[in-house]
This record gives C-alpha cells, structure tokens and sequence, in this order.
C-alpha cells in the first residue's frame, strides 16, 4: 500500500483565500529516498535591522569561540545554542569617503548592498542590489512570494532625512536594483492580509468582504479542505496543522483588537496610524515577527528583511523606563544615564528578536526546527552611536542554516573585513551562484 504524499506547495482552498500549509512529514520523500532528504532541506535567509548603533560594551561576549552571553544578548539564553556572535564585519561603503555627514542614511542604505549611496536628496538615488533580493531572484522560484520586506516605521522615498540624503536611503535596507529601493509593509492587517487572504486575485476583495460582514476567520473558509486533509494524517502532522491553524487565528484575533483601540484614537492631523497598525511599539513588533514565523513555517517565502525603526529614528520607549528618543540617547557623549538609556533599548530589541528565534525554534519539521534551516542576521549599520563608526559592527547569527553553519560561538575576524563576505558566504549556503556584491573579497570560512 503506498503511502499518502503531499506536495509541498498544497494549498486549502475556500471562497476567495488560498493557505499554505507547513512543511510536514507527509511532503518528504519516502524511505527509499531518505538520502536526498539533506539536499532537499529547506533554507530560509533574514536580515533584521536596528537603528543607531549598540552599546558596544554591553553586546560583545568576553571570548572566542564558546561564550557567556553579554547583558543586550542575556534575552536569547533559551536559544544559545543556536546563536553565532560575529566582531570584526565592518561596511566601509558607510563611511563618509568625502560627502561629509549622513551616517544614518548610509547606515541603511549600504547595510545590505556593500554600496557607498549616491548623496542626493532628489529623484537619482542610487545604491546597490541587496543581498536579500539576490537571493529572491533565485530562492523565491519556489515560493509564493520571493521575499518580504516589512518594518514598523513607514518608508519615506522623498526629501532631506539626513544632511543632504534621501529619505530613501534612512528608511530601506532591500533594494531590488541600484535605483529601486523596496518599501517595507508595516501594516500588520495589510501583510497578514497578502499572506493568508489575497492568494486568490480573482476573489480576494469579494472574500474580505465577506468574511468583515460575517466575521469569518480566513479558516472558516477552508474548513472543508482542512477537514478532508486532517483525516489523512498521521499524529504528528495533525499536531502540527493544529499549532499552525491556533497561530493563524491568534493573529487574526491581535489584529482585530488593534484595530479596535486605533479606531477609537485621534490624530494630531500629521500622522494617521493605518488600521491593523497597533499603537504598542512591542505588540506591533510580535505581530509582525508572529506572521513572519508563519511564513518561514508554510514556505510562503524563504527571503525576508524587517527594520525596528528608519536609522535616525528617535522613538521614545516609555514603556521601558527611556521616554527619551532614541537618536537623542545614542549621542550620549559618554554620559553614563545616557549610555545605561541605551542598553535597555538596545536589550529590548533584542528581546523582540529572542521571542521571535523560541517560536521559530519551537516549529518542528522533518529535519530539525525552522530556526534549524535558517540564517538570520541581526543587527545595526552603525556600531557605536555617538562616534557614528561602521566598522566591527555588532551582527549576529541564528541558525543552523539546513546543517550548513556551525552555531554556538563567537567569532572575531580581523576588524576591517567586509560584512559583503558574510552576504557570499550566506548565497553559497542558499545555493546562490554569485561571486561578488558590494566590496566582497571572498568568503568567510569560518562559519563551516
């Protein structure tokens, strides 16, 4: 008797809404081709970017190799294991190389392309391919969708945001070419909506309306699928369907409470917080990380990028003790409240970032966990805040990367070496073909 199979790219289908399903034991090879399990791992690759520079003290373990972790990193503990503190990448390209100030925007801008930004505030911007959209052009031939771009602080692709820079360069870290920054979604119902309500274009605005009317959750409309699907499972697969339909519908659920408190706030005329778009800086951050996971877990993509706040950003953090903006604390000119100010800022991005790591952690699949079959890269384009320096940037890497990083360590490289090699060292591991981006000069061996 043979045995039921399920192609990975399965969808439940209803009115309107396609949902993709998470990788499960019934979508890999039988026994007889265990051993092309390995090379048909799934590899995911995210970039996940903070603002103005990290208290550099306070984020960088003591050794190499096995490490304590540092006080910004403690929020990770759980995940240790699966971490890899990387001192010494350095983003030349973000220096000032004779266009004077402007750090943030070349923080951002050069952080995932390697490239020195055009200074202009005008219409020809100019930077480089990011190693994200390198990788959508290869690995998003097998997803829904090539890769995803969200934030939390909307995009702005016009004006002066920092002495003489674009706006584009401080609030976009993905650029699909040289002159084509990719705006990031920040609307949590927006993206939630793309991912698991529009799969179906012919349908999608009938469907939404449907279920606003009826308040349906996208699950009632593929509750026959679902049910036909289930009675071919096995135990696990069933768990595991389950886990990932209580995620969905937990989303659902935040988003229709966001949505509740911000329709019921006011503005004061310049700003208006887009529906589904939670006034809680932590809230919004989870929601977005919850949806991501998702999308890492049902394949939806394997590409991803996520910007905390634009660089520059001076958001206060009163729920934190900081009611002081950000920008303003990192120039803490060596005052030591200011500098505390900033650890704790820094510590609770980290903690957003950990949240995110447990749950993709927690996610089973055939050959390890997602967080097992990623590679996601955590940190800023500026390393100390107040000098606005851009070398032995404070970057971070979780995951295994489908049994192709070794995790667990430290590791310092001579300060100076380009971020870019990490960037080919990460396309070789997604089977990528590219042997240059930004000023790479070579791979870094060491994360084998």
């Amino acid at each position: 008797m043979s045995r039921f199979q399920l192609d990975r790219r399965t969808f439940l289908r209803g009115v309107g809404t396609a949902l993709a399903l998470p990788v499960m034991d019934v979508m890999m090879p039988t026994t007889a081709l265990a051993e092309s399990v390995k090379d048909a791992r799934i590899n995911r690759m995210g970039f996940f970017f903070v603002p103005n520079g990290i208290d550099m003290q306070a984020w960088t373990p003591k050794t190499e190799g096995a490490f304590e972790l540092p006080y910004t990193l403690q929020p990770l503990k759980n995940v240790k294991s699966k971490l890899t503190v990387l001192s010494g990448l350095t983003q030349h390209n973000a220096e000032a190389l004779g266009d004077g100030g402007g750090d943030h925007a070349r923080s951002a801008a050069t952080w995932l392309t390697g490239c020195h930004p055009l200074k202009t505030d005008g219409a020809n911007i100019k930077a480089g391919i990011s190693v994200d959209q390198l990788a959508a052009r290869y690995a998003g031939a097998n997803t829904m969708f090539p890769s995803l771009e969200l934030g939390c602080e909307r995009s702005g692709m016009n004006g002066n945001c920092d002495s003489g820079y674009s706006c584009a360069y401080t609030s976009n870290i993905s650029w699909r070419g040289e002159a084509a920054p990719v705006a990031k979604e920040i609307n949590p119902r927006l993206v939630f909506e793309r991912l698991f309500a529009t799969s179906d274009p012919n349908e999608t605005a009938e469907a939404r309306e449907r279920r606003k009317r009826y308040k349906l959750s996208v699950l009632d409309l593929i509750s026959e699928d679902a049910k036909a699907l289930q009675s071919k499972l096995g135990t696990r697969d069933k768990m595991k369907l389950d886990e990932y339909f209580v995620g969905v519908r937990e989303i659902e659920l935040r988003l229709a409470k966001a949505e509740k408190v911000t329709a019921m706030m006011r503005t004061d005329g310049k700003q208006v917080i887009p529906v589904g778009t939670p006034g809680d800086y932590k809230e919004h951050l989870r929601l977005m990380y919850d949806m991501l996971a998702l999308a890492f877990q049902s394949d939806m993509t394997r590409v991803a990028t996520f910007m905390y706040t634009n660089d520059g950003s001076n958001r206060g953090y009163a729920s934190i003790g900081v009611p002081e903006g950000h920008h303003d604390m990192s120039h803490h000119g060596g005052d030591k409240e200011k500098q505390r100010k900033v650890r704790e800022i820094n510590k609770f991005h980290v903690e957003q970032f950990g949240y995110f790591l447990e749950k993709l952690n927690a996610m089973q699949e055939p050959d390890g966990t997602v967080l097992d079959n990623s590679m996601l890269v955590y940190g800023a384009g500026i390393s100390d805040g107040d000098r606005h320096n851009h070398d032995n940037l404070p970057i971070l890497m979780a995951g295994g990367g489908a049994g192709k990083i070794k995790p667990g360590r430290h590791i310092r490289y001579e300060n100076g070496t380009p971020m870019t090699n990490l960037f080919l060292t990460m396309l070789e591991k997604m089977g990528v073909p590219a042997d240059t981006i930004g000023d790479s000069t070579g791979r870094l061996q060491q994360l084998l």
